[in-house]
């Protein structure tokens, strides 16, 4: 699994950012974040140490569907579905549907967080 580069930046400077690149004004660096925080609070949220364990129940059993994954860490579908939704929106996981099945893989297992000052 991979390391995902995630970043922290308040909301008026990313929405700069944002328009720079937008304008043409700044070309990203290889190797900045692409998914980025307006806090650390909104990071802990999504990287909360229950979605750490469940991220590494995915990596560690490879369950085969949700209900699968219900059963081994402990937490309703319905919840869960949430949870990967979210994971899967940061590109921490991914959703793979297998015939009536959605099975979840674990796309990042470590993570590099960068602080914009």
């Amino acid at each position: 699994m991979g390391t995902l580069k995630v970043g922290i930046m308040p909301r008026d400077q990313f929405q700069a950012r944002t328009l720079a690149i937008a304008a043409g004004h700044y070309k990203p660096k290889k190797g900045e974040p692409k998914i980025w925080f307006n806090s650390i609070k909104s990071l802990a949220e999504v990287l909360s140490e229950n979605n750490i364990r469940l991220i590494k129940i995915i990596d560690e059993r490879k369950p085969e569907t949700l209900k699968e994954l219900s059963e081994l860490s402990g937490r309703a579908v319905s919840n869960l579905s949430r949870t990967l939704k979210t994971l899967e929106r940061y590109g921490i996981v991914e959703l793979v549907r297998q015939q009536r099945a959605l099975k979840p893989v674990a796309k990042a297992t470590s993570f590099d967080i960068h602080y914009a000052a």
